[in-house]
């Protein structure tokens, strides 16, 4: 059978997996330092509650099947199921089935794979990998939540070797204000068509907006409210010059102020406030996140999420909360495909030991041990060829010391493959230096 590559499943190369790798742990890490613990659901969703959860669900759910014994029939009583397409669903039933056994508010990240039936094309898969963080309380949720978790993302992205991102951000009460004061009461609607201004443009939407039964003058006013965007409070006196009252309308300008107001107080330069955001998905309520970076806007976000109020609720009790997910291999499709960032070796190791002959691999392998033991990322060679073969070797595979072992009077010694350096060296106390312990990712520089 010809081997094929599937479309919209990415998988990288040694050196392209260091990077992502070097994604994840930044990530993880920021998450844990600000608390956050680790949580992993299962991949499947009842497909009703997944089609209950979202505009257009139905188009994302990929996989759908049911699940039965190996030779056994299938029930008409088990659920069909489907891949969850985001995390922050399972995370809500999650949550209603464990609500005796957590601490509130629940503080959780998640990195884990997701999958929709998207068209594969540049940057959207139907396989890719996410990382989430969300906040849930029970009854009541404070706002300062949705304060922090840009603040927490704009931190991983300065820990991250790629160009500026910046964090969009709106609040669904202030559209949902704006149209019910101007007399729209399809608010759903109506910004589910708002967030296409970016893929289609102010004419194509005002066109959209008209065909779903607004009137011109309520689509302009409607783009006048999405031009709306600032780096600073500003946007509370433009959005007030377009003379729409309404109460729903205030609380959303109130919050969206004390979000960038905390951005400008602890992360300047990385939140914005932009009314055009709407965020597709009902079960948004409050704040809603976006996120671009600096010169690749064409390419979308990479970063979104939002307060929801209603998504976790077992009818007595509700859970409301707020997440933010970065989509982390739609990240690295962009800084990979681009040569934006670039890993300075393809493997963790740090030296090759050689070996002098195969009768005394042994010994090669006993000074492996002891660099391991310490911390030090080593392979064996693969075979006891000439010493510039190996070292070769060593080369290709980005691995910058090689190590000669000793034997009777013969020091053991390492040598320094870039530099042609070699001195004696002992395996209970030689250490590379710090730069060369691990791979290092850093940004590409740029071509001149």
């Amino acid at each position: 059978m010809k081997v094929t590559k599937l479309s919209g499943f990415p998988e990288y190369l040694p050196s392209e997996r260091i990077v992502e790798q070097h994604f994840l742990d930044v990530i993880r890490e920021t998450f844990e330092l600000h608390g956050f613990t680790s949580l992993e659901t299962r991949a499947v969703e009842p497909v009703d509650r997944l089609l209950g959860k979202g505009g257009d669900a139905d188009k994302e759910i990929y996989g759908v099947t049911r699940l039965a014994d190996a030779g056994a029939e299938r029930s008409s009583r088990e659920p069909e199921l489907g891949l969850h397409f985001d995390l922050t669903v399972p995370f809500a039933r999650f949550v209603l089935e464990n609500a005796g056994k957590l601490a509130f508010p629940y503080r959780r990240y998640q990195v884990q794979k997701v999958w929709r039936g998207e068209r594969p094309q540049e940057g959207r898969y139907r396989e890719f990998t996410q990382a989430d963080i969300d906040v849930v309380d029970v009854g009541e949720l404070a706002p300062h939540f949705e304060a922090e978790m840009p603040l927490v993302i704009a931190e991983v992205f300065a820990r991250l070797p790629i160009g500026r991102m910046t964090i969009q951000v709106n609040n669904r009460k202030i559209p949902e204000g704006f149209y019910r004061g101007i007399g729209i009461d399809d608010v759903a609607g109506t910004l589910r068509i708002v967030d296409k201004l970016d893929k289609i443009g102010a004419d194509k939407v005002k066109a959209l907006l008209v065909e779903a039964g607004r009137t011109p003058e309520q689509a302009d006013q409607c783009l006048a409210l999405a031009e709306i965007r600032t780096e600073d409070l500003s946007f509370v006196d433009r959005v007030r010059a377009l003379g729409v009252e309404h109460a729903t309308l205030d609380e959303g300008l109130e919050a969206l102020a004390a979000v960038i107001q905390s951005g400008l107080d602890n992360a300047p330069g990385a939140l914005v406030a932009d009314l055009k955001i709407a965020r597709g998905l009902d079960y948004y309520t409050g704040t809603v996140y976006e996120t671009q970076l600096e010169g690749y806007e064409s390419w979308g976000s990479f970063c979104s999420g939002g307060r929801y109020d209603a998504l976790a609720s077992d009818g007595k009790t509700t859970y409301p909360g707020v997440g933010i997910s970065i989509g982390v291999s739609r990240l690295l499709g962009l800084v990979l495909s681009k040569g934006l960032v670039t890993a300075s070796r393809a493997t963790p190791a740090a030296v090759l030991v050689a070996v002098v002959e195969e009768e005394s691999r042994a010994e090669s392998a006993a000074v492996a041990k002891a660099l391991r033991g310490r911390g030090i990322p080593c392979e064996v060679a693969p075979s006891a060829a000439k010493f510039g073969k190996q070292i070769r070797y060593a080369d290709r595979r980005g691995i910058p010391f090689v190590w000669f072992p000793g034997s009777g009077d013969v020091e053991h010694q390492v040598k320094d493959i870039r530099s042609g350096d070699q001195v004696d060296a002992d395996p209970q106390s030689w250490e590379p230096p710090a730069q060369d312990l691990t791979p290092s990712v850093e940004a590409a520089v740029p071509s001149p």
